[in-house]
């Protein structure tokens, strides 16, 4: 009889079943076989009348979970049942963390195996790995499911009791989360820290100076008379003003001109120059997080993306198991790259011992290790045949572990003092005396304006007392700039920092809280919404406990309690849900007291109205005449970007109602300024039932309406306009407005135009320029060509897509199923899936396959500022 041996994905049991042999059968089970019921419909029939079966969790009885298995499990258990017969043993080899425990543990439990039960555990899917584990497994560990179960119930638990309160006080499908919760709250604390932010602004002297060789460096102005100039760090971020104790010298734009003359003129010498040695250690290697950071500074990579990428590149063999808290590396790794060192950059690069490291974060799991390539023989991305972006992860990765045994770099800083007259000025350089593990990796920065470790910036030779010449002085001013926005990197390393959630979990939260409407991603910031203010506000109000960072980060100290043994799991859910500050408790001693108008309702520093959160978006809400008159806030502006200017632009022209411009000379419509969930838009005609939707367009934000007058629009409703050829393809170049703002074309090449730039008067020249610093739209990727379709021979490809992978000929994306695997899927269920999609019609097509409905229209001429409007404005936002 052969050996059953279960994993989670069938690339996983693919590969473990190559190495394995004919003795064992390796199956899949698709993740979770069982889990708490998702909805009602899967709730048992003789339990839907006790009081705690909606919850999944019976609250009364020791806080037993309810297990289902969902309707789509149902067969492959029964396959699973079915292999279990014919076995000699049982081996469950799923991921080595608690989640791969927990799901070992429900197999278990759910098959009833009459045959030994054996835990196989490993950290990469190399032969000698998979041999290794086989010849050496334990048994379960029951504290690792104990805490993963804990942490299910809490989740589930904080989840089902506060989401339906947000539902009831704010808005209908809102969510909270124990860790979602608290990553919401600290990106909108960082945005409410930008909207009490004051600017202070200084000035000071930039000098580019020559020695006598003629080379030149830049000097920056320090001191005056002995004392120390201002700078950014001496303002008052929240008046904006020199902070009380600051003993500086404040230069106005007057001032710094004047001094600026006076120094026309006068002899520069070099008084005083210091030069300090410095070196630089090798970077840990790779762990969840900082895998997630590094790839989101530096390959534009989400979480969600990252984790996606290394999960192909493990299951394939190419890396070690990629959700680790660790930054140990085995006496395997370390031998690799040891060796690789020498023999591709040289002796003098190796570390002349050996190089460990140890973890610092909260609650690492030291038993791990970190994430480097797998195997003994430390392949490059090329040597393996990767590409795409698992050629750049794993590179990345190569060369972090690489870097661990190379010899430290070697950096020479100079800082030199510059007297004119009675004026300091300073500059500073540095030298890279020996790159060391340079050679291999550098980290990335989170502040776009630091310099990286191995920046050369080295000033010419100079020695105290050695004359230079002021080739140029300039007075510059400077304003204080507010704290950053969160990216999703920043983020990771404070919830790690904090210890907040496990970072295994981070890319699903971040996906979660941008999904649920919480935040929007701009660029690389991530961008609160006013939902996320309201929400936020509500549960620090109400529920601060449940929202408050030490506390949440002693929630999962406990979980590495229960999972270490140290702790037990009744005791901690009883405090919990039940106990004197229980959650509970909480719930239904404040339901009561929270009204929904003001939990709704924000008031802003330095805006004259107040926001509200409604149903279908944020609007201002204001008196006049004793009426209330609202406007809505386009979805585009982050709540510490309004000003109160803004505002009453938006309640003038709500109040104004729609604004005739004019009559378009073709049609004989009017020409209506609207205001809708975008901004300010032209509409041409009214809407009218039974007939084509008008022609609507948005007034650039680089546009005051006010200022937009007939003509104007009139060139706005007939954009995009052509401008010309370009000279190098001779193909149309035009220029246009469309969902991201004003933007110029080539060919599929889009570059928006900068805020000095106006889409009507724009011009070829201006455009080409523009496109040249675009990057054409890189054709996606796909994960795998199943073949070619029968019907045309166009080939049929596998993609991955923001809902998850789907199968694409021509222009038709189907999804595939959950429980079917990707990189399994043979050409016959390809264009079974294909066929599906087609025969449903072709409707606008969303990301990863998925149909997206159709965009509604906006608030139309006759109905602006009515119910329906608002209505046809929320379908557009769930579209989106």
């Amino acid at each position: 009889m052969k050996g059953l041996v279960i994993v989670e994905s069938p690339a996983k049991a693919r590969k473990i079943g190559e190495y394995l042999g004919k003795d064992y059968i390796v199956q899949a089970s698709m993740g979770h076989v069982r889990d708490l019921p998702a909805s009602a419909t899967e709730i048992p029939p003789e339990l839907k009348k006790e009081p705690w079966s909606n919850l999944g969790v019976n609250v009364d009885g020791n806080f037993a979970p309810l297990y289902v298995v969902p309707k789509e499990k149902k067969k492959l258990v029964k396959e699973l049942k079915d292999n279990l017969k014919l076995a000699s043993e049982l081996i469950l080899a799923t991921d080595e963390d608690r989640e791969g425990e927990s799901i070992g543990w429900h197999l278990a439990q759910l098959l009833e195996p009459r045959v030994p039960v054996k835990r196989m555990v490993f950290s990469e899917i190399t032969k000698e790995a998979i041999l290794e584990a086989i010849s050496h497994t334990r048994d379960l560990d029951e504290n690792l499911v104990a805490a993963q179960e804990t942490r299910r119930v809490v989740d589930r638990l904080y989840g089902y009791r506060l989401s339906p309160l947000l539902w009831k006080k704010i808005a209908p499908g809102l969510s909270a989360g124990r860790v979602q919760s608290v990553a919401v709250r600290v990106i909108v604390q960082r945005e409410l820290e930008r909207l009490a932010f004051k600017s202070g602004s200084f000035w000071d002297l930039k000098a580019t100076l020559a020695t006598r060789s003629g080379a030149t460096f830049d000097a920056a102005l320090a001191t005056v008379g002995g004392k120390r100039v201002a700078s950014g760090r001496d303002f008052d971020e929240n008046t904006g003003r020199l902070k009380p104790d600051a003993d500086v010298l404040l230069l106005d734009e007057a001032a710094a001109r004047s001094l600026e003359g006076r120094l026309d003129g006068q002899p520069w010498v070099v008084s005083t120059v210091e030069t300090r040695m410095q070196t630089r250690k090798p970077y840990a290697p790779f762990t969840t997080s900082t895998l997630q950071q590094e790839a989101n500074r530096k390959l534009n990579l989400s979480a969600r993306e990252t984790m996606q990428v290394a999960q192909r590149l493990y299951e394939d063999g190419y890396i070690t198991y990629m959700r680790t808290d660790s930054v140990n590396l085995s006496q395997e790794a370390i031998g690799a790259s040891r060796s690789c060192v020498e023999q591709r950059y040289g002796k003098e690069y190796l570390s002349p011992e050996v190089r460990q490291f140890t973890n610092k974060a909260k609650n690492a799991q030291e038993a791990h290790e970190a994430i480097r390539p797998a195997g003994k023989e430390m392949k490059t991305a090329e040597e393996h045949g990767l590409s795409g972006r698992e050629a750049v992860l794993y590179a990345m990765i190569w060369k972090r572990t690489v870097a661990t045994q190379m010899a430290e770099a070697r950096l020479r800083f100079q800082t030199v003092t510059i007297q004119a007259a009675d004026a300091e000025f300073r500059a500073t350089g540095r030298h890279v005396e020996f790159p060391g593990f340079f050679r291999a990796y550098v980290e990335g920065v989170d502040d776009p304006e630091a310099a990286l470790d191995d920046t050369e910036a080295a000033l010419p030779p100079l020695n105290e007392k050695d004359a230079l010449n002021c080739s140029e002085l300039a007075s510059v001013g400077h304003e204080t700039k507010p704290p950053a926005r969160y990216t999703e990197a920043t983020l990771v390393r404070t919830l790690e920092a904090e210890g907040i959630g496990r970072p295994s979990t981070y890319a699903t939260i971040i996906g979660t809280i941008q999904d649920r409407g919480y935040v929007r991603k701009v660029g690389n910031q991530l961008v609160p919404t006013f939902t996320a203010l309201a929400v936020t506000r509500l549960l620090e109000d109400y529920f601060p406990n449940l929202v408050d960072l030490s506390f949440t980060a002693k929630m999962e100290q406990t979980l590495d309690d229960i999972a270490g043994g140290e702790a037990e799991r009744l005791p901690y859910l009883k405090q919990f849900y039940s106990g004197e500050v229980g959650l509970d408790g909480q719930v239904r001693d404040k339901e009561g007291s929270i009204d929904p108008r003001t939990a709704c309702t924000l008031t802003l520093e330095g805006l004259g109205p107040k926001v509200r959160v409604g149903r279908y978006g944020p609007y201002f809400e204001t008196e006049h005449d004793g009426q209330p008159v609202t406007a809505s806030i386009p979805d585009d502006i982050a709540p510490a970007d309004i000003t109160d200017e803004m505002a009453t632009k938006l309640i003038e022209m709500k109040k104004a109602g729609p604004q005739s411009l004019g009559i378009d000379p073709d049609t004989g419509h009017s020409i209506f300024i609207l205001v809708g969930p975008y901004g300010p838009y032209l509409q041409l005609g009214e809407v009218r039932d039974g007939e084509a939707k008008p022609r609507r367009v948005s007034i650039p934000k680089n546009r005051d309406p006010q200022s937009v007058t007939l003509a104007d629009a009139l060139a706005y409703l007939h954009l995009p306009r052509t401008l010309g050829n370009h000279p190098e393809t001779g193909h149309v170049v035009k220029a246009g407005i469309g969902m991201y703002g004003p933007y110029v074309l080539h060919e599929k090449t889009y570059k928006s135009l900068g805020k000095e730039d106006d889409v009507l008067t724009v011009d070829l020249p201006k455009a080409v320029e523009l496109l040249s610093q675009a990057r054409a739209k890189a054709a996606v990727t796909p994960m795998r060509e199943i073949g070619k379709h029968p019907a045309d021979n166009e080939m049929i490809g596998v993609f991955e897509g923001r809902y998850g992978a789907y199968v694409k000929h021509g222009k038709v994306n189907a999804t595939i199923p959950k429980d079917k695997d990707p990189m399994t899927l043979t050409l016959e269920e390809a264009v079974t899936l294909i066929a599906e999609r087609a025969a449903k019609g072709s409707p606008k097509k969303g990301r990863g396959g998925r149909s997206a409905k159709a965009a509604p229209k906006k608030a139309s001429a006759k109905a602006a500022g009515d119910k329906p409007v608002k209505k046809k404005a929320a379908k557009k936002k769930k579209a989106s």
